[in-house]
């Protein structure tokens, strides 16, 4: 995407309904321009080679291919010059742990109001992680805990302590602002402390930390949220 460029998006979802709910929402704004939509994962792999957008909304949940899948041809095929934003009930939905692990940007509730959609699709679109606090906390409460640890602990050893807290406090679904204020330094520090962590641990962006710090065991979800583990 280049400067003063509009987004160019595609939606894809199975409910016509919220796919032209979404469209519709969309093109209502001058920055961003709707090149297709789909009605499943086939469909969204297509237009997404043929028209090369620069963000793709994908449900999870589509038939003849789903949206993990969906997303993680796209990402392969456009070599990561497609976002990919995950469009989810949530509540209802297995996979949106697996969606962030295939290379998607974050995902955003059906139920999203129109300045959350706008700003998932800009933030995304800027190559930034759509994590919201909230949304990561229930993501780690519901879905963490049925996955097994994957990433080896000595993965954390290539940080230094303070980066160690930085991934903790990404995990936890804290703002760069919010993160500064917790440990009393200012943002331009937190953007150097994350910019290193993930280039020693080879991150894209805070969807991978998350990831990371997760199947690594920095974080270990509790029945009330999460818990640190140490």
């Amino acid at each position: 995407m280049t400067a003063g460029e509009p987004i160019r998006a595609i939606v894809a979802d199975d409910q016509a309904v919220v796919r032209t709910g979404f469209v519709n929402l969309l093109s209502t704004q001058a920055d961003i321009d709707v090149v297709g939509e789909a009605e499943d994962g086939e469909q969204a792999v297509a237009l997404a080679l043929t028209h090369r957008p620069d963000i793709a909304l994908l449900d999870i949940r589509m038939p003849k291919l789903d949206g993990i899948r969906a997303a993680r041809t796209i990402l392969r095929e456009t070599e990561g010059g497609t976002k990919a934003l995950m469009l989810t009930t949530f509540d209802l939905d297995q996979y949106v742990f697996d969606a962030l692990a295939a290379g998607a940007s974050g995902f955003l509730l059906k139920d999203a109001t129109f300045p959350e959609l706008l700003h998932a699709v800009r933030v995304v679109a800027a190559g930034d992680a759509m994590l919201a606090p909230g949304i990561t906390r229930r993501l780690i409460a519901e879905f963490a805990p049925r996955r097994p640890v994957t990433a080896p602990r000595t993965l954390l050893d290539r940080l230094t302590a303070r980066e160690v807290e930085v991934l903790l406090l990404i995990a936890q679904g804290l703002s760069n602002a919010d993160i500064a204020d917790r440990l009393t330094i200012t943002d331009h520090t937190v953007k150097t402390h994350i910019n290193r962590l993930f280039t020693k641990l080879e991150l894209r962006d805070r969807a991978q930390a998350v990831i990371v710090a997760y199947e690594a065991g920095l974080v270990t979800p509790g029945e009330g949220g999460e818990s640190v583990s140490h």
